[in-house]
Protein backbone atom coordinates (compact mmCIF):
# COMPACT_ATOMS: atom_id res chain seq x y z
CA UNK A 1 0.00 0.00 0.00
CA UNK A 2 1.29 3.06 -0.91
CA UNK A 3 2.00 5.46 2.25
CA UNK A 4 0.79 9.13 2.48
CA UNK A 5 3.04 10.45 4.54
CA UNK A 6 5.87 10.74 1.98
CA UNK A 7 7.72 14.23 0.95
CA UNK A 8 6.40 17.37 0.18
CA UNK A 9 7.05 18.57 -3.51
CA UNK A 10 7.53 22.59 -3.57
CA UNK A 11 4.61 24.75 -4.67
CA UNK A 12 4.22 24.47 -8.78
CA UNK A 13 4.25 27.13 -11.19
CA UNK A 14 0.61 26.52 -11.75
CA UNK A 15 -0.58 26.21 -8.30
CA UNK A 16 1.45 30.17 -7.76
CA UNK A 17 -0.55 31.58 -11.07
CA UNK A 18 -3.75 29.82 -9.93
CA UNK A 19 -3.20 31.85 -6.41
CA UNK A 20 -1.74 34.89 -8.13
CA UNK A 21 -4.77 35.50 -10.62
CA UNK A 22 -7.34 34.65 -7.87
CA UNK A 23 -6.44 37.00 -5.52
CA UNK A 24 -6.58 39.52 -8.73
CA UNK A 25 -10.63 38.63 -8.68
CA UNK A 26 -11.32 38.72 -5.44
CA UNK A 27 -9.59 41.99 -5.35
CA UNK A 28 -10.98 43.50 -8.14
CA UNK A 29 -8.02 43.72 -10.36
CA UNK A 30 -10.14 41.21 -12.94
CA UNK A 31 -13.79 42.36 -12.76
CA UNK A 32 -16.43 39.86 -13.57
CA UNK A 33 -16.64 39.44 -17.24
CA UNK A 34 -12.76 39.75 -17.71
CA UNK A 35 -11.85 37.62 -20.96
CA UNK A 36 -8.21 36.01 -20.11
CA UNK A 37 -5.59 35.31 -22.92
CA UNK A 38 -3.36 32.40 -22.16
CA UNK A 39 -0.45 34.22 -24.10
CA UNK A 40 -0.96 37.77 -22.81
CA UNK A 41 -1.57 36.16 -19.41
CA UNK A 42 2.56 34.57 -19.72
CA UNK A 43 3.63 37.49 -21.20
CA UNK A 44 2.74 39.86 -18.02
CA UNK A 45 3.40 36.43 -16.15
CA UNK A 46 6.95 35.78 -17.38
CA UNK A 47 6.47 31.85 -17.58
CA UNK A 48 5.74 30.27 -20.76
CA UNK A 49 1.64 29.31 -21.64
CA UNK A 50 1.66 25.64 -20.01
CA UNK A 51 1.65 27.21 -16.36
CA UNK A 52 -0.78 29.61 -17.15
CA UNK A 53 -3.33 27.43 -19.03
CA UNK A 54 -3.41 24.95 -16.32
CA UNK A 55 -3.47 27.86 -13.32
CA UNK A 56 -6.86 28.88 -15.64
CA UNK A 57 -8.17 25.43 -15.75
CA UNK A 58 -7.79 25.07 -11.47
CA UNK A 59 -9.85 28.21 -11.38
CA UNK A 60 -12.72 27.06 -13.56
CA UNK A 61 -12.62 23.81 -11.37
CA UNK A 62 -13.59 26.37 -8.93
CA UNK A 63 -16.04 28.06 -10.81
CA UNK A 64 -14.05 31.25 -11.06
CA UNK A 65 -13.77 31.30 -14.22
CA UNK A 66 -15.62 30.30 -17.13
CA UNK A 67 -14.68 29.11 -20.82
CA UNK A 68 -17.39 29.78 -23.71
CA UNK A 69 -17.28 27.46 -26.44
CA UNK A 70 -15.50 29.51 -29.60
CA UNK A 71 -15.60 33.18 -27.32
CA UNK A 72 -12.85 32.08 -25.03
CA UNK A 73 -12.41 32.33 -21.13
CA UNK A 74 -13.79 34.57 -18.66
CA UNK A 75 -13.99 35.62 -15.39
CA UNK A 76 -17.20 34.58 -14.19
CA UNK A 77 -19.82 36.52 -13.66
CA UNK A 78 -22.63 35.21 -11.01
CA UNK A 79 -25.51 35.48 -11.61
CA UNK A 80 -28.81 36.41 -9.44
CA UNK A 81 -29.56 32.63 -8.33
CA UNK A 82 -25.58 32.05 -7.78
CA UNK A 83 -25.58 35.31 -5.36
CA UNK A 84 -28.49 33.94 -3.45
CA UNK A 85 -27.22 30.84 -2.93
CA UNK A 86 -24.23 32.46 -2.03
CA UNK A 87 -25.16 34.69 0.86
CA UNK A 88 -27.33 31.52 1.53
CA UNK A 89 -24.76 29.95 2.37
CA UNK A 90 -22.60 32.82 4.04
CA UNK A 91 -26.12 33.72 5.92
CA UNK A 92 -25.98 29.90 7.44
CA UNK A 93 -22.65 30.19 9.05
CA UNK A 94 -22.64 33.82 10.36
CA UNK A 95 -26.10 33.30 12.27
CA UNK A 96 -24.45 29.99 13.51
CA UNK A 97 -21.38 31.85 14.41
CA UNK A 98 -23.04 34.80 16.24
CA UNK A 99 -25.19 32.65 18.17
CA UNK A 100 -22.05 30.64 19.47
CA UNK A 101 -20.59 34.32 20.14
CA UNK A 102 -23.58 34.97 22.42
CA UNK A 103 -22.89 32.13 24.30
CA UNK A 104 -19.22 33.16 25.62
CA UNK A 105 -17.87 36.66 26.34
CA UNK A 106 -20.20 38.72 23.78
CA UNK A 107 -19.50 41.97 25.47
CA UNK A 108 -15.82 41.73 24.01
CA UNK A 109 -16.82 39.72 21.04
CA UNK A 110 -19.33 42.91 20.38
CA UNK A 111 -16.13 45.64 21.75
CA UNK A 112 -13.49 43.80 18.69
CA UNK A 113 -16.11 44.00 16.12
CA UNK A 114 -16.67 47.87 16.93
CA UNK A 115 -13.52 48.29 16.65
CA UNK A 116 -13.48 47.14 12.81
CA UNK A 117 -16.70 49.62 12.65
CA UNK A 118 -14.27 51.99 13.70
CA UNK A 119 -12.00 51.41 10.70
CA UNK A 120 -14.42 50.81 8.36
CA UNK A 121 -16.01 54.92 9.45
CA UNK A 122 -12.68 56.18 8.82
CA UNK A 123 -11.02 54.29 5.52
CA UNK A 124 -9.99 56.87 2.87
CA UNK A 125 -11.56 55.05 0.32
CA UNK A 126 -14.39 52.33 -0.59
CA UNK A 127 -12.10 49.80 -1.24
CA UNK A 128 -10.67 50.37 2.37
CA UNK A 129 -14.25 50.09 3.27
CA UNK A 130 -15.07 46.85 2.10
CA UNK A 131 -11.62 45.42 3.68
CA UNK A 132 -13.32 46.60 6.54
CA UNK A 133 -16.49 45.32 5.56
CA UNK A 134 -14.42 42.07 5.32
CA UNK A 135 -12.80 41.50 7.68
CA UNK A 136 -15.94 42.27 10.09
CA UNK A 137 -17.16 39.35 9.20
CA UNK A 138 -13.83 36.99 8.73
CA UNK A 139 -13.62 38.08 12.87
CA UNK A 140 -16.84 37.18 13.73
CA UNK A 141 -16.77 33.75 12.55
CA UNK A 142 -13.54 33.73 14.34
CA UNK A 143 -14.61 34.85 17.41
CA UNK A 144 -17.10 31.98 17.70
CA UNK A 145 -14.28 29.43 18.14
CA UNK A 146 -15.13 26.88 15.45
CA UNK A 147 -12.26 25.85 13.44
CA UNK A 148 -14.98 24.29 11.30
CA UNK A 149 -16.75 27.15 10.49
CA UNK A 150 -14.38 29.45 9.54
CA UNK A 151 -13.07 26.86 7.47
CA UNK A 152 -15.93 26.70 5.66
CA UNK A 153 -16.43 30.43 5.33
CA UNK A 154 -12.87 30.59 3.80
CA UNK A 155 -14.21 28.20 0.72
CA UNK A 156 -15.60 30.95 -0.71
CA UNK A 157 -13.83 33.77 0.51
CA UNK A 158 -12.64 34.93 -3.24
CA UNK A 159 -16.94 35.02 -4.17
CA UNK A 160 -17.48 37.35 -0.66
CA UNK A 161 -15.10 39.09 -1.62
CA UNK A 162 -16.04 40.17 -5.07
CA UNK A 163 -19.41 40.56 -3.72
CA UNK A 164 -18.44 42.75 -0.98
CA UNK A 165 -16.68 44.80 -3.24
CA UNK A 166 -19.08 45.29 -5.62
CA UNK A 167 -21.74 46.52 -2.83
CA UNK A 168 -19.20 49.36 -2.34
CA UNK A 169 -21.07 52.00 -4.99
CA UNK A 170 -24.42 50.35 -4.31
CA UNK A 171 -24.53 52.91 -1.28
CA UNK A 172 -25.96 56.51 -1.45
CA UNK A 173 -24.66 57.53 1.70
CA UNK A 174 -21.15 54.91 2.78
CA UNK A 175 -22.57 56.09 6.65
CA UNK A 176 -25.39 53.76 5.78
CA UNK A 177 -22.85 50.70 5.42
CA UNK A 178 -21.09 51.73 8.79
CA UNK A 179 -24.68 52.23 10.46
CA UNK A 180 -25.25 48.02 9.34
CA UNK A 181 -21.92 46.60 10.53
CA UNK A 182 -22.36 49.24 14.13
CA UNK A 183 -26.19 48.07 14.72
CA UNK A 184 -24.92 44.67 14.26
CA UNK A 185 -21.69 44.79 16.27
CA UNK A 186 -23.98 46.47 19.32
CA UNK A 187 -26.41 43.99 19.13
CA UNK A 188 -23.78 41.35 19.94
CA UNK A 189 -22.11 43.44 22.91
CA UNK A 190 -25.50 43.99 24.46
CA UNK A 191 -25.67 39.86 24.15
CA UNK A 192 -29.47 40.05 22.54
CA UNK A 193 -30.32 37.13 20.83
CA UNK A 194 -33.71 38.07 18.80
CA UNK A 195 -31.95 41.36 17.45
CA UNK A 196 -28.36 39.92 16.51
CA UNK A 197 -30.22 37.74 14.42
CA UNK A 198 -32.62 40.01 12.84
CA UNK A 199 -30.21 42.08 12.34
CA UNK A 200 -28.13 39.38 10.29
CA UNK A 201 -30.66 38.25 8.40
CA UNK A 202 -31.45 41.79 7.17
CA UNK A 203 -28.10 42.68 6.34
CA UNK A 204 -28.02 39.49 4.14
CA UNK A 205 -30.89 40.36 2.62
CA UNK A 206 -30.06 43.82 1.80
CA UNK A 207 -26.59 42.82 0.21
CA UNK A 208 -28.86 40.21 -2.04
CA UNK A 209 -31.17 42.50 -2.90
CA UNK A 210 -28.46 45.19 -3.76
CA UNK A 211 -25.78 43.44 -5.89
CA UNK A 212 -29.24 41.59 -7.80
CA UNK A 213 -29.90 45.13 -8.74
CA UNK A 214 -26.80 46.08 -10.26
CA UNK A 215 -27.11 43.06 -13.01
CA UNK A 216 -27.57 43.79 -16.38
CA UNK A 217 -30.96 43.91 -17.52
CA UNK A 218 -31.95 40.81 -19.27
Amino acid sequence: MTGFITPVEQESTPSILADKLRQAIAYGELVPGTQLGEAELARRFGVSRGPVREGMQRLAQEGLLIAIRNRGVFVNTMDANEIRDMYLAREAIERTASRQVLQGDYAAAGDALLAVVDEMAVASDLDDVSEADMRFHELLVELAGSPRLSRLQQTFLVETRMCVHALADTYDDPTDRVNEHQALASAIRSGDVALTDKLMLAHMEDAVERLIARLPAG
